[in-house]
């Protein structure tokens, strides 16, 4: 970021031969705080911030052809998260949900969205159904049952017994509603 903590856009590289930084394309989204990864020739470069908000740009940089590309967008809109590439693909793990700006009373609160993005398959980037829950007796998380609609950002409603998850983004809007049972004995 600028002196001004104004996100940057620029890119260098170092070329050890000359003992010197070069400037390159600069990235389409400027920001700052986002992961990278080079993968084959090309340098994949996640998320984000611009100032207090998070960036959800994916875009990578072909260091043959020496151009961006850009890929669908991370579909959470968290900063600080953790990023992971693997053989399979590329990995948005947990992070800091910032409150809508107009909404004065939320605060920021960590979430542990995960959603991959398969760069062989083209696909966009899809939650996963995993749920885990933190036992606060036993201090640790466990697994619970698989949502049977992968999705992210849907509105929780809790009851005594029952988790409901409603909506969301999969892939687009989804009208999906499901309950998780809190208690075996209902």
């Amino acid at each position: 970021m600028a002196a001004d903590t104004t996100p940057q856009a620029l890119v260098r590289v170092y070329e050890p031969e000359k003992d010197q930084w070069q400037a390159l394309t600069s990235m389409p989204t400027p920001r700052y705080g986002a992961t990278s990864f080079l993968r084959g020739n090309k340098i994949y470069v996640l998320g984000g911030r611009q100032g207090k908000l998070p960036v959800t740009a994916f875009e990578a940089f072909d260091l043959e052809m020496k151009s961006w590309t850009h890929y669908p967008c991370i579909p959470s809109r968290r900063a600080f998260a953790c990023c992971a590439a693997t053989e399979r693909g590329f990995f948005s793990l947990g992070g800091l949900q910032q409150p809508c700006p107009h909404n004065f009373y939320s605060r920021p609160h960590f979430v542990s969205t995960v959603e991959e993005y398969n760069p062989e398959q083209g696909n966009q980037p899809s939650p996963l159904s995993s749920v885990e829950s933190y036992n606060l007796v036993k201090r640790r998380w466990e697994y619970a049952a698989p949502m049977p609609s992968p999705r992210c950002c849907c509105a929780p409603l809790q009851t005594p017994n029952m988790l409901f998850l409603i909506g969301g983004v999969a892939q687009g809007p989804s009208n999906a509603v499901e309950a998780l049972c809190l208690r075996e004995t209902v």
